[in-house]
Order: C-alpha cells, then structure tokens, then sequence
C-alpha cells in the first residue's frame, strides 16, 4: 500500500480525495509538516479555495522555520512524485490573476488568468482533454472541471493536455513523476481514477475517452 501525504492547504477538497485514493489502494495521510513532505514517497497538493489563502497556509513557517511551499518546490524541481490538482496547479505556477501581487510556488514559468473567454464562469461541468501530439504520459479522456483561472500557455519543458471552454486552456501538465491537473481527477469517474493510479505507479489500466 503506497503512503499518499496530502498537503493541506487549509481549505481544500479534502474528502473527496482521501476517498480516491483509498478506493485505488492507497493510504491518504494528511500533514502540514514540510518535514513529512520532502520524505513522502509520493505528495498530492489538493485544490478547491483561493490562491492567496492558499500561499499564506503554504508559507507559513513551522517551529523550525521551514515551510510547506519550500518543500513543495524542491519535490516538484526534482521531478519527484508529485499530483497537484486543480487550485494546486494554479499554485505550482509564477502568479495568478485572482491574487495580484502575490507570488505563487513558481515550479512552473507561467501565470495563471481568469477565463475571460468562457462562455459562463466559474466553468462547472465535463469537458475533453486532449494532450499534445508529444504528451505521451497524459492519456485524452473526459473530465470534471470547476475554476475560473486557467493557463493560457503551456509551461516550457512540461507535456501539455488542452481543454477548449470558449478558449483553449492547460489542462493537465505532467513534468517526470510530477501530474498537475486543472480538473478534479479524484470527480472524474473512470478516467480519472486511471490517471491516479497511474501516477500512483499501479499496473496501468485501460482509460475510457
């Protein structure tokens, strides 16, 4: 059984991703000690809330004067395993326009803005993902999508999926060992509990479009 540490960020989607894991086998540990993270086999940053609530929970500093945001970055700059869904993709990027002024974890050069192109906003609901001719990591499928901040461009050095809602957005980048998506896995059926236990490093199993 692989040890899963969730970091929290305070306010996120807890429930619903401590319960995909243990569907898939996994044991969901959920910490604020970056001690726990630089060790952990394997670190989901979950998503739900704001950005900025989300960087002062991940920068403050612990007794030791280490935080989660500096454990967080050296995982994901080494490649190590690494699920950031959602909201925690936002934060593994330079900034985001939801939260002017304020500097997110920047594992990936790129910044976050609002979705003005949408159709509606938040954007709730089921879309396709389609990865780029070079993503060989990230399979196409469906899935379960609700934001309103997205990438507009994909991180240099990264395998991109891309999600059309009035524009074209990232919707799952995957660098080594590290998965960031935009939509909630842990919400999309089938195809998201493949993408899990794939990069949880189970057998592969066959993922639905």
């Amino acid at each position: 059984m692989r040890e899963v540490i969730i970091a929290s960020t305070g306010l996120a989607n807890i429930a619903s991703v401590t319960a995909a894991l243990r569907r898939l086998g996994a044991a969901p540990i959920v910490s604020t000690s970056p001690s726990a993270v630089r060790a952990a086999d394997a670190v989901l940053l979950p998503g739900v809330g704001a950005l900025g609530p989300a960087m002062r929970q991940l920068t403050a500093p612990d007794a030791s004067g280490d935080t989660l945001a500096a454990a967080l970055r050296e995982r994901v700059d080494q490649g190590r395993r690494t699920l950031a869904i959602c909201l925690g993709l936002q934060l593994l990027c330079r900034s985001s326009a939801e939260a002017p002024g304020v500097s997110a974890l920047g594992c990936f050069a790129a910044d976050v803005l609002r979705l003005d192109s949408a159709p509606s906003l938040p954007h709730f609901g089921w879309n396709a993902v389609a990865p780029a001719p070079d993503a060989r990591r990230i399979p196409p499928g469906h899935a379960y999508f609700a934001h309103s901040y997205g990438l507009l461009s994909a991180p240099p050095d990264c395998e991109v999926a891309w999600t059309e809602h009035g524009a074209r957005f990232v919707s799952a980048v995957r660098r080594g060992d590290v998965l960031a998506c935009q939509f909630h896995p842990e919400l999309s059926g089938a195809y998201g509990a493949a993408l899990i236990s794939d990069w949880l490093g189970a057998a592969r199993v066959s993922v639905p479009c």
